[in-house]
Protein backbone atom coordinates (compact mmCIF):
# COMPACT_ATOMS: atom_id res chain seq x y z
CA UNK A 1 0.00 0.00 0.00
CA UNK A 2 1.66 3.39 -1.21
CA UNK A 3 1.61 6.40 1.43
CA UNK A 4 -1.83 7.83 1.46
CA UNK A 5 -1.15 11.52 0.00
CA UNK A 6 2.41 10.94 -0.02
CA UNK A 7 3.71 13.35 2.30
CA UNK A 8 5.93 13.07 5.17
CA UNK A 9 5.67 15.42 7.62
CA UNK A 10 7.96 18.05 5.52
CA UNK A 11 4.85 17.62 3.08
CA UNK A 12 1.91 17.90 5.28
CA UNK A 13 3.87 20.91 6.60
CA UNK A 14 4.97 22.43 4.11
CA UNK A 15 1.01 22.08 2.76
CA UNK A 16 -0.27 23.96 6.59
CA UNK A 17 2.00 26.97 6.39
CA UNK A 18 2.53 27.73 2.58
CA UNK A 19 -1.41 26.95 1.75
CA UNK A 20 1.92 -13.31 -15.14
CA UNK A 21 5.58 -13.70 -15.81
CA UNK A 22 7.75 -16.54 -14.11
CA UNK A 23 9.16 -15.52 -10.83
CA UNK A 24 12.71 -15.52 -10.13
CA UNK A 25 14.28 -13.37 -12.72
CA UNK A 26 17.43 -12.09 -11.60
CA UNK A 27 18.05 -8.43 -10.07
CA UNK A 28 20.32 -7.51 -12.51
CA UNK A 29 21.03 -10.44 -14.44
CA UNK A 30 23.23 -12.30 -12.23
CA UNK A 31 22.86 -14.45 -9.61
CA UNK A 32 19.15 -14.05 -7.69
CA UNK A 33 19.02 -10.61 -5.31
CA UNK A 34 22.50 -9.36 -6.82
CA UNK A 35 22.83 -6.49 -9.12
CA UNK A 36 24.09 -7.91 -12.49
CA UNK A 37 27.87 -6.99 -13.83
CA UNK A 38 25.93 -5.28 -16.96
CA UNK A 39 23.65 -2.91 -14.81
CA UNK A 40 27.03 -2.31 -12.37
CA UNK A 41 28.93 -1.46 -15.73
CA UNK A 42 26.19 0.49 -17.22
CA UNK A 43 25.85 2.64 -13.85
CA UNK A 44 29.12 3.37 -14.04
CA UNK A 45 29.24 4.98 -17.89
CA UNK A 46 25.52 7.00 -16.46
CA UNK A 47 27.45 8.25 -13.41
CA UNK A 48 30.32 9.61 -15.47
CA UNK A 49 28.21 11.26 -18.19
CA UNK A 50 25.55 12.67 -15.71
CA UNK A 51 28.94 14.33 -13.82
CA UNK A 52 30.21 15.68 -16.94
CA UNK A 53 26.68 17.04 -17.95
CA UNK A 54 25.63 18.63 -15.00
CA UNK A 55 21.88 18.95 -14.67
CA UNK A 56 20.01 21.59 -16.97
CA UNK A 57 18.76 24.08 -14.81
CA UNK A 58 16.59 26.60 -15.52
CA UNK A 59 13.18 28.44 -14.24
CA UNK A 60 10.66 26.02 -12.70
CA UNK A 61 7.20 25.61 -14.51
CA UNK A 62 3.87 25.35 -12.95
CA UNK A 63 3.65 21.67 -13.62
CA UNK A 64 7.21 21.00 -12.08
CA UNK A 65 6.89 23.21 -8.74
CA UNK A 66 3.81 25.98 -8.67
CA UNK A 67 4.93 29.41 -7.29
CA UNK A 68 8.32 28.30 -7.40
CA UNK A 69 10.08 31.84 -5.53
CA UNK A 70 12.82 33.09 -7.64
CA UNK A 71 15.37 30.91 -6.00
CA UNK A 72 14.46 27.79 -6.72
CA UNK A 73 15.65 25.96 -10.27
CA UNK A 74 14.59 23.15 -11.90
CA UNK A 75 16.29 20.62 -14.75
CA UNK A 76 16.66 17.31 -15.35
CA UNK A 77 18.71 14.86 -15.44
CA UNK A 78 19.61 11.83 -18.22
CA UNK A 79 19.43 8.52 -16.89
CA UNK A 80 19.69 4.57 -18.89
CA UNK A 81 15.71 3.36 -19.40
CA UNK A 82 18.12 -0.14 -19.07
CA UNK A 83 21.36 0.03 -17.26
CA UNK A 84 22.42 -3.02 -18.82
CA UNK A 85 22.34 -1.18 -21.82
CA UNK A 86 23.59 2.41 -21.28
CA UNK A 87 23.82 3.12 -24.51
CA UNK A 88 19.79 2.86 -25.56
CA UNK A 89 17.06 4.70 -24.24
CA UNK A 90 17.04 7.20 -22.32
CA UNK A 91 14.86 8.53 -19.82
CA UNK A 92 15.11 12.17 -17.67
CA UNK A 93 13.70 12.54 -14.43
CA UNK A 94 12.81 16.61 -13.41
CA UNK A 95 14.85 17.67 -10.68
CA UNK A 96 14.20 20.70 -8.46
CA UNK A 97 16.80 22.97 -6.09
CA UNK A 98 16.75 25.98 -3.45
CA UNK A 99 20.75 26.48 -2.73
CA UNK A 100 21.66 26.88 0.92
CA UNK A 101 20.75 29.95 2.32
CA UNK A 102 23.93 30.56 4.82
CA UNK A 103 21.28 32.29 7.65
CA UNK A 104 21.11 30.89 10.91
CA UNK A 105 17.90 31.72 12.17
CA UNK A 106 19.33 32.10 15.30
CA UNK A 107 21.90 34.43 14.71
CA UNK A 108 21.55 36.68 11.89
CA UNK A 109 25.63 37.54 11.98
CA UNK A 110 26.60 34.13 11.38
CA UNK A 111 27.38 32.85 8.17
CA UNK A 112 26.36 29.15 8.16
CA UNK A 113 29.03 27.01 5.81
CA UNK A 114 27.00 24.81 2.60
CA UNK A 115 27.61 21.01 3.37
CA UNK A 116 26.48 20.09 -0.21
CA UNK A 117 22.80 19.14 -1.50
CA UNK A 118 20.41 17.19 0.69
CA UNK A 119 18.35 14.67 -1.88
CA UNK A 120 14.77 14.16 -0.29
CA UNK A 121 12.12 11.40 -1.68
CA UNK A 122 8.73 10.98 0.11
CA UNK A 123 7.89 7.47 -0.84
CA UNK A 124 5.23 5.94 -2.89
CA UNK A 125 6.00 4.56 -5.13
CA UNK A 126 5.31 7.06 -6.95
CA UNK A 127 5.56 10.46 -5.23
CA UNK A 128 7.55 12.82 -5.83
CA UNK A 129 9.20 15.75 -4.26
CA UNK A 130 9.64 18.02 -6.84
CA UNK A 131 8.57 20.81 -3.94
CA UNK A 132 10.71 19.47 -1.43
CA UNK A 133 13.18 23.09 -2.22
CA UNK A 134 10.36 24.98 -0.38
CA UNK A 135 10.11 23.57 2.80
CA UNK A 136 13.06 25.89 3.65
CA UNK A 137 10.58 28.59 4.01
CA UNK A 138 9.35 26.12 7.18
CA UNK A 139 10.52 27.24 10.64
CA UNK A 140 11.22 23.46 11.13
CA UNK A 141 13.61 23.34 8.19
CA UNK A 142 15.46 26.66 8.44
CA UNK A 143 18.70 25.47 10.28
CA UNK A 144 18.85 22.25 7.19
CA UNK A 145 18.40 24.71 4.64
CA UNK A 146 21.05 27.10 5.85
CA UNK A 147 23.57 24.69 5.31
CA UNK A 148 21.75 22.14 2.16
CA UNK A 149 20.83 22.98 -0.99
CA UNK A 150 17.44 21.35 -0.90
CA UNK A 151 17.04 19.13 -3.85
CA UNK A 152 13.56 17.26 -5.06
CA UNK A 153 13.07 14.75 -8.03
CA UNK A 154 10.24 13.17 -9.69
CA UNK A 155 11.67 9.52 -10.06
CA UNK A 156 10.94 7.46 -12.95
CA UNK A 157 7.56 7.15 -13.81
CA UNK A 158 6.18 9.83 -12.06
CA UNK A 159 5.09 13.50 -13.28
CA UNK A 160 7.05 14.52 -16.25
CA UNK A 161 9.60 11.61 -15.76
CA UNK A 162 9.03 9.59 -18.26
CA UNK A 163 5.49 9.19 -16.54
CA UNK A 164 3.84 5.44 -16.61
CA UNK A 165 0.17 5.22 -16.88
CA UNK A 166 -2.29 1.84 -16.73
CA UNK A 167 -6.02 3.32 -17.20
CA UNK A 168 -7.47 6.26 -18.39
CA UNK A 169 -7.55 8.36 -15.31
CA UNK A 170 -11.35 9.51 -15.67
CA UNK A 171 -11.99 5.47 -15.12
CA UNK A 172 -9.26 5.27 -13.18
CA UNK A 173 -11.07 7.99 -9.63
CA UNK A 174 -14.31 7.09 -11.08
CA UNK A 175 -17.26 7.18 -8.55
CA UNK A 176 -18.58 6.17 -5.88
CA UNK A 177 -17.37 2.83 -5.55
CA UNK A 178 -17.72 -0.46 -2.78
CA UNK A 179 -15.86 -1.25 -0.21
CA UNK A 180 -16.84 -4.58 2.00
CA UNK A 181 -15.39 -5.67 4.87
CA UNK A 182 -16.50 -9.12 4.05
CA UNK A 183 -16.76 -9.55 -0.14
CA UNK A 184 -18.73 -12.01 -1.13
CA UNK A 185 -18.01 -14.52 -3.98
CA UNK A 186 -19.30 -12.35 -6.74
CA UNK A 187 -17.87 -9.41 -5.85
CA UNK A 188 -14.40 -11.26 -5.72
CA UNK A 189 -15.14 -12.00 -8.88
CA UNK A 190 -15.76 -8.62 -10.19
CA UNK A 191 -12.44 -7.53 -8.75
CA UNK A 192 -10.53 -10.51 -10.15
CA UNK A 193 -11.82 -9.20 -13.58
CA UNK A 194 -10.60 -5.43 -13.05
CA UNK A 195 -7.05 -6.58 -11.36
CA UNK A 196 -6.31 -8.92 -14.24
CA UNK A 197 -7.77 -5.70 -16.73
CA UNK A 198 -5.80 -3.14 -14.86
CA UNK A 199 -2.32 -5.14 -15.70
CA UNK A 200 -3.36 -5.80 -19.54
CA UNK A 201 -3.53 -1.79 -19.11
CA UNK A 202 -0.16 -1.53 -17.61
CA UNK A 203 1.54 -3.70 -20.25
CA UNK A 204 -0.56 -2.06 -23.30
CA UNK A 205 0.23 1.59 -22.86
CA UNK A 206 4.28 0.79 -21.45
CA UNK A 207 5.12 -1.68 -23.68
CA UNK A 208 8.65 -3.19 -23.23
CA UNK A 209 9.37 -0.16 -21.03
CA UNK A 210 7.48 -1.84 -18.31
CA UNK A 211 10.14 -4.09 -16.79
CA UNK A 212 12.53 -1.20 -16.66
CA UNK A 213 10.60 0.79 -13.28
CA UNK A 214 11.99 -1.17 -10.25
CA UNK A 215 13.33 -0.09 -6.73
CA UNK A 216 16.96 -1.42 -8.34
CA UNK A 217 16.56 0.91 -10.67
CA UNK A 218 15.11 4.21 -8.62
CA UNK A 219 18.45 3.44 -6.52
CA UNK A 220 20.89 3.34 -9.62
CA UNK A 221 19.15 6.46 -10.97
CA UNK A 222 19.80 8.01 -7.08
CA UNK A 223 23.68 7.52 -7.93
CA UNK A 224 23.50 9.11 -11.12
CA UNK A 225 21.20 11.96 -9.99
CA UNK A 226 24.19 12.58 -7.18
CA UNK A 227 26.60 12.74 -9.58
CA UNK A 228 25.09 15.52 -11.58
CA UNK A 229 24.77 17.54 -8.47
CA UNK A 230 28.31 17.07 -8.54
CA UNK A 231 28.41 15.24 -5.10
CA UNK A 232 31.46 12.82 -4.37
CA UNK A 233 29.03 11.30 -1.70
CA UNK A 234 25.42 11.28 -1.26
CA UNK A 235 23.63 13.14 1.69
CA UNK A 236 19.61 11.23 1.19
CA UNK A 237 16.69 11.76 3.33
CA UNK A 238 13.72 8.93 2.49
CA UNK A 239 10.51 8.69 3.90
CA UNK A 240 8.15 5.60 3.63
CA UNK A 241 8.99 3.36 0.42
CA UNK A 242 12.32 6.36 0.22
CA UNK A 243 13.73 4.46 2.77
CA UNK A 244 13.88 0.83 1.05
CA UNK A 245 15.25 2.25 -2.15
CA UNK A 246 17.39 4.44 0.13
CA UNK A 247 18.39 0.91 1.80
CA UNK A 248 19.36 -0.64 -1.57
CA UNK A 249 21.22 2.03 -2.18
CA UNK A 250 23.47 2.32 0.76
CA UNK A 251 24.07 -1.59 0.44
CA UNK A 252 24.48 -1.01 -3.56
CA UNK A 253 27.15 1.89 -3.32
CA UNK A 254 28.09 2.27 0.44
CA UNK A 255 31.34 4.10 -0.26
CA UNK A 256 28.67 7.10 -2.24
CA UNK A 257 26.68 7.72 1.28
CA UNK A 258 27.94 10.71 3.28
CA UNK A 259 24.82 10.56 5.65
CA UNK A 260 21.31 8.74 5.04
CA UNK A 261 18.05 9.58 7.01
CA UNK A 262 15.14 6.41 6.76
CA UNK A 263 11.87 8.04 7.89
CA UNK A 264 9.51 5.64 8.78
CA UNK A 265 11.37 2.50 7.29
CA UNK A 266 9.95 -0.31 5.44
CA UNK A 267 10.74 -3.62 6.39
CA UNK A 268 13.85 -4.29 4.38
CA UNK A 269 13.57 -8.29 4.62
CA UNK A 270 13.42 -10.00 0.94
CA UNK A 271 10.96 -12.22 2.30
CA UNK A 272 8.38 -9.49 3.07
CA UNK A 273 9.09 -7.30 -0.42
CA UNK A 274 6.05 -6.90 -0.93
CA UNK A 275 2.93 -9.50 -0.29
CA UNK A 276 3.64 -10.18 2.98
CA UNK A 277 4.74 -6.57 3.32
CA UNK A 278 1.30 -5.35 2.72
CA UNK A 279 -0.25 -7.94 5.06
CA UNK A 280 1.47 -6.92 7.77
CA UNK A 281 0.59 -3.40 6.62
CA UNK A 282 -3.36 -4.22 7.02
CA UNK A 283 -2.82 -5.74 10.48
CA UNK A 284 -1.27 -2.38 11.37
CA UNK A 285 -4.07 -0.54 10.44
CA UNK A 286 -5.93 -2.05 12.17
CA UNK A 287 -4.51 -0.98 15.94
CA UNK A 288 -4.19 2.94 14.21
CA UNK A 289 -8.00 2.60 13.53
CA UNK A 290 -8.69 1.46 16.88
CA UNK A 291 -6.27 4.30 17.97
CA UNK A 292 -8.45 7.02 16.40
CA UNK A 293 -11.70 5.69 17.58
CA UNK A 294 -11.07 5.56 20.62
CA UNK A 295 -9.86 9.27 20.74
CA UNK A 296 -13.37 10.39 19.00
CA UNK A 297 -14.97 8.20 21.74
CA UNK A 298 -12.95 11.18 24.38
CA UNK A 299 -14.33 14.03 22.88
CA UNK A 300 -17.72 12.61 22.48
CA UNK A 301 -19.26 15.77 23.58
CA UNK A 302 -17.71 17.45 20.32
CA UNK A 303 -18.66 14.77 17.84
CA UNK A 304 -21.51 12.53 19.14
CA UNK A 305 -20.61 9.33 17.33
CA UNK A 306 -20.09 7.33 20.65
CA UNK A 307 -18.61 7.96 24.07
CA UNK A 308 -16.49 3.86 23.50
CA UNK A 309 -14.91 2.56 20.25
CA UNK A 310 -16.95 -0.03 19.42
CA UNK A 311 -20.12 2.46 19.21
CA UNK A 312 -17.65 4.72 17.15
CA UNK A 313 -17.34 1.82 14.78
CA UNK A 314 -21.26 1.09 14.64
CA UNK A 315 -21.46 5.19 14.10
CA UNK A 316 -19.04 4.54 11.42
CA UNK A 317 -20.48 1.33 10.08
CA UNK A 318 -23.95 3.01 9.73
CA UNK A 319 -22.21 5.94 7.61
CA UNK A 320 -21.11 3.00 5.15
CA UNK A 321 -23.84 1.38 4.97
CA UNK A 322 -25.96 4.74 3.67
CA UNK A 323 -23.28 5.66 1.61
CA UNK A 324 -23.77 2.18 0.03
CA UNK A 325 -27.82 2.65 -1.04
CA UNK A 326 -26.98 6.03 -1.73
CA UNK A 327 -23.82 8.32 -2.19
CA UNK A 328 -23.26 11.51 -0.81
CA UNK A 329 -23.38 13.86 -3.57
CA UNK A 330 -23.18 11.46 -6.57
CA UNK A 331 -19.51 10.18 -6.11
CA UNK A 332 -19.19 9.46 -2.06
CA UNK A 333 -19.47 5.83 -1.43
CA UNK A 334 -18.41 3.31 0.94
CA UNK A 335 -14.89 3.28 -1.04
CA UNK A 336 -14.42 6.81 -0.75
CA UNK A 337 -15.69 6.95 2.76
CA UNK A 338 -12.87 4.35 3.18
CA UNK A 339 -10.25 6.54 1.88
CA UNK A 340 -11.05 9.66 3.39
CA UNK A 341 -10.73 7.67 6.69
CA UNK A 342 -7.36 5.61 5.75
CA UNK A 343 -5.69 8.98 5.47
CA UNK A 344 -6.22 9.52 9.36
CA UNK A 345 -4.43 6.27 9.80
CA UNK A 346 -1.40 7.53 8.28
CA UNK A 347 -1.69 11.19 9.77
CA UNK A 348 -3.45 12.03 12.92
CA UNK A 349 -3.52 15.87 11.95
CA UNK A 350 -6.36 14.28 9.79
CA UNK A 351 -8.28 13.24 13.16
CA UNK A 352 -10.37 16.32 13.70
CA UNK A 353 -11.52 16.59 9.95
CA UNK A 354 -12.43 13.15 9.33
CA UNK A 355 -14.80 12.80 13.07
CA UNK A 356 -16.33 16.40 11.95
CA UNK A 357 -17.12 15.12 8.39
CA UNK A 358 -18.32 11.64 9.66
CA UNK A 359 -20.27 13.51 12.28
CA UNK A 360 -21.93 16.64 10.31
CA UNK A 361 -22.53 13.35 8.07
CA UNK A 362 -24.65 11.43 10.34
CA UNK A 363 -26.32 14.49 11.68
CA UNK A 364 -27.63 16.17 8.41
CA UNK A 365 -25.48 17.97 6.65
CA UNK A 366 -22.96 15.89 4.07
CA UNK A 367 -21.17 18.51 2.54
CA UNK A 368 -18.37 18.43 4.96
CA UNK A 369 -17.70 14.70 3.81
CA UNK A 370 -18.02 15.06 0.06
CA UNK A 371 -15.64 17.93 0.51
CA UNK A 372 -13.71 15.71 2.13
CA UNK A 373 -13.52 12.47 -0.20
CA UNK A 374 -15.47 13.36 -3.56
CA UNK A 375 -12.31 12.22 -5.85
CA UNK A 376 -11.18 15.53 -7.62
CA UNK A 377 -11.30 16.01 -11.48
CA UNK A 378 -8.25 18.18 -11.61
CA UNK A 379 -5.73 15.65 -9.42
CA UNK A 380 -6.98 12.38 -12.17
CA UNK A 381 -4.14 12.05 -13.60
CA UNK A 382 -1.82 12.64 -11.40
CA UNK A 383 -3.85 10.30 -8.69
CA UNK A 384 -3.11 7.56 -11.62
CA UNK A 385 -0.08 7.96 -12.67
CA UNK A 386 1.18 7.80 -8.91
CA UNK A 387 -1.17 4.40 -8.47
CA UNK A 388 0.54 3.01 -12.12
CA UNK A 389 4.07 3.75 -10.60
CA UNK A 390 3.19 1.90 -7.57
CA UNK A 391 1.71 -0.98 -9.19
CA UNK A 392 4.99 -0.96 -11.85
CA UNK A 393 7.27 -1.03 -9.04
CA UNK A 394 5.55 -3.40 -6.27
CA UNK A 395 4.90 -6.02 -9.03
CA UNK A 396 8.58 -5.89 -10.71
CA UNK A 397 10.41 -5.55 -7.50
CA UNK A 398 10.12 -9.49 -6.01
CA UNK A 399 7.69 -12.40 -6.94
CA UNK A 400 4.16 -12.58 -5.80
CA UNK A 401 1.26 -15.27 -5.20
CA UNK A 402 -0.17 -16.29 -8.68
CA UNK A 403 -2.49 -18.03 -7.40
CA UNK A 404 -6.11 -16.50 -6.41
CA UNK A 405 -6.74 -19.23 -3.50
CA UNK A 406 -3.10 -17.84 -1.39
CA UNK A 407 -4.40 -14.33 -1.61
CA UNK A 408 -8.36 -15.52 -0.31
CA UNK A 409 -6.68 -17.73 2.06
CA UNK A 410 -4.58 -15.48 3.91
CA UNK A 411 -6.56 -12.02 3.66
CA UNK A 412 -9.73 -14.29 4.71
CA UNK A 413 -8.25 -15.10 7.52
CA UNK A 414 -6.69 -11.46 8.41
CA UNK A 415 -10.16 -10.14 7.65
CA UNK A 416 -11.86 -11.46 10.81
CA UNK A 417 -9.10 -9.84 13.12
CA UNK A 418 -8.16 -6.91 11.02
CA UNK A 419 -11.91 -6.49 8.96
CA UNK A 420 -10.34 -2.00 8.24
CA UNK A 421 -8.36 -2.31 5.61
CA UNK A 422 -7.93 -5.52 4.70
CA UNK A 423 -9.57 -6.44 1.47
CA UNK A 424 -9.26 -2.77 -0.13
CA UNK A 425 -5.27 -3.52 0.37
CA UNK A 426 -5.65 -6.89 -1.41
CA UNK A 427 -7.49 -5.09 -4.07
CA UNK A 428 -4.95 -2.24 -4.93
CA UNK A 429 -2.35 -5.18 -5.22
CA UNK A 430 -4.36 -7.62 -6.84
CA UNK A 431 -2.44 -6.84 -10.17
CA UNK A 432 0.45 -8.27 -9.58
CA UNK A 433 -1.26 -12.14 -9.42
CA UNK A 434 -1.30 -11.19 -13.18
CA UNK A 435 1.54 -9.07 -13.79
CA UNK A 436 2.94 -9.25 -17.01
CA UNK A 437 6.51 -8.09 -16.83
CA UNK A 438 9.44 -10.29 -15.18
CA UNK A 439 9.77 -10.33 -11.60
CA UNK A 440 13.18 -9.52 -9.77
CA UNK A 441 14.17 -11.32 -6.44
CA UNK A 442 14.75 -8.57 -4.08
CA UNK A 443 18.22 -7.66 -2.75
CA UNK A 444 19.26 -8.86 0.97
CA UNK A 445 20.30 -5.37 1.76
CA UNK A 446 23.25 -5.86 4.67
CA UNK A 447 26.18 -3.86 5.53
CA UNK A 448 29.11 -4.87 7.96
CA UNK A 449 30.81 -3.16 10.63
CA UNK A 450 32.68 -0.07 9.22
CA UNK A 451 31.06 -0.16 5.50
CA UNK A 452 28.59 2.30 5.37
CA UNK A 453 28.39 5.84 7.60
CA UNK A 454 26.36 5.96 10.21
CA UNK A 455 22.66 5.78 9.56
CA UNK A 456 19.92 7.65 11.10
CA UNK A 457 16.31 5.79 11.24
CA UNK A 458 13.44 7.67 12.39
CA UNK A 459 10.21 5.59 13.58
CA UNK A 460 7.01 6.03 15.19
CA UNK A 461 6.10 3.07 17.53
CA UNK A 462 2.58 2.85 15.83
CA UNK A 463 3.07 3.54 12.51
CA UNK A 464 0.87 1.04 10.54
CA UNK A 465 2.24 2.52 6.90
CA UNK A 466 5.65 1.33 7.72
CA UNK A 467 5.05 -0.99 10.82
CA UNK A 468 7.48 -0.54 13.73
CA UNK A 469 9.23 -4.15 13.59
CA UNK A 470 10.30 -2.70 9.67
CA UNK A 471 12.40 -0.09 11.76
CA UNK A 472 13.99 -2.62 14.09
CA UNK A 473 14.78 -4.99 11.21
CA UNK A 474 16.78 -1.98 9.47
CA UNK A 475 18.44 -1.16 12.55
CA UNK A 476 19.85 -4.79 12.38
CA UNK A 477 20.95 -5.34 8.76
CA UNK A 478 22.99 -1.60 8.09
CA UNK A 479 25.92 -2.01 10.96
CA UNK A 480 26.35 1.30 12.66
CA UNK A 481 22.62 2.56 12.45
CA UNK A 482 21.04 4.59 15.16
CA UNK A 483 17.26 4.15 15.73
CA UNK A 484 15.22 7.02 17.20
CA UNK A 485 11.45 6.12 18.45
CA UNK A 486 9.02 8.31 18.54
CA UNK A 487 6.93 6.41 21.43
CA UNK A 488 3.07 5.49 21.46
CA UNK A 489 2.91 7.47 18.29
CA UNK A 490 1.30 6.49 14.94
CA UNK A 491 2.35 9.51 12.21
CA UNK A 492 4.17 8.18 9.24
CA UNK A 493 6.82 10.57 8.38
CA UNK A 494 8.65 12.40 11.82
CA UNK A 495 11.28 14.34 10.18
CA UNK A 496 10.22 18.12 10.43
CA UNK A 497 7.13 17.71 12.52
CA UNK A 498 6.12 19.19 15.52
CA UNK A 499 8.07 16.76 17.81
CA UNK A 500 10.86 18.88 18.95
CA UNK A 501 12.94 15.81 20.29
CA UNK A 502 12.64 13.55 16.64
CA UNK A 503 14.05 17.24 14.98
CA UNK A 504 17.04 17.60 17.65
CA UNK A 505 18.42 13.95 16.38
CA UNK A 506 17.50 15.28 12.74
CA UNK A 507 19.56 18.19 12.74
CA UNK A 508 22.64 17.23 15.21
CA UNK A 509 22.56 14.11 12.21
CA UNK A 510 22.21 16.37 9.48
CA UNK A 511 24.40 19.40 10.55
CA UNK A 512 27.08 17.78 12.37
CA UNK A 513 26.98 14.12 11.90
CA UNK A 514 26.22 13.16 15.71
CA UNK A 515 24.41 10.48 16.05
CA UNK A 516 22.52 8.85 19.43
CA UNK A 517 23.08 5.73 20.62
CA UNK A 518 21.94 2.47 18.89
CA UNK A 519 18.57 3.56 20.09
CA UNK A 520 16.77 6.28 21.42
CA UNK A 521 13.63 7.05 22.18
CA UNK A 522 11.09 10.37 22.37
CA UNK A 523 7.92 11.22 23.87
CA UNK A 524 4.99 11.39 21.61
CA UNK A 525 3.63 14.57 20.14
CA UNK A 526 0.47 16.43 21.52
CA UNK A 527 -2.67 14.58 19.96
CA UNK A 528 -4.79 16.99 17.83
CA UNK A 529 -7.26 18.99 19.78
CA UNK A 530 -10.99 18.06 18.28
CA UNK A 531 -12.62 19.93 15.85
CA UNK A 532 -16.46 21.06 16.36
CA UNK A 533 -18.59 19.35 13.13
CA UNK A 534 -20.91 21.89 11.30
CA UNK A 535 -24.71 22.42 11.68
CA UNK A 536 -24.62 20.69 15.11
CA UNK A 537 -27.93 22.12 15.63
CA UNK A 538 -29.56 19.41 13.13
CA UNK A 539 -31.58 16.69 14.76
CA UNK A 540 -29.02 13.65 15.38
CA UNK A 541 -29.61 10.48 13.24
CA UNK A 542 -29.73 6.83 14.97
CA UNK A 543 -25.92 6.33 14.76
CA UNK A 544 -25.50 3.88 17.23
Amino acid sequence: MRAAALYSAAGSLLLTTLAAAPAGHAAGGGAPGVPGTAELRGTEVAVARARAAGADWGTCSSADVPKAPSGVRCGTVTVPLDYAHPDGAQIRLTVSRSPATHKDPYNSKRKVPRQGALVYNPGGPGASSMYFPLVGKVPQWKRVAAAYDLVGYSPRGVGRSAPLSCEDPKRFVKAPTASPAHPSETYKRQRIAQAKAYARGCAQRSGGKLRYYTSLNNARDLDVLRAALGEDRLTFMGASYGTYFGALYAAMFPSHVRRMVLDSTVNPDPAKIWYRSNLDQSAAFEDRWADFRNWIARHDDVYRLGDTAAKVQRSYDTARDRLAGKAAGGKVGPGQLQNAFLMAGYYDSFWPSRAAALSAYLHGDPEPLVRLAAPSPQTAAQTENTNAVYTAVECNDAPWPTDWKVWDRDNTRLARVAPFETWDNAWMNLPCAYWPAPRQQPLDVRTGPGELPPVLILAAERDAAAPYPGALEMNRRLAGSALVTERDAGTHGLAGGPNTCVNGHLEAYLLEGRVPARHASCAPRQEPSPQPPAHRDRPALNAH
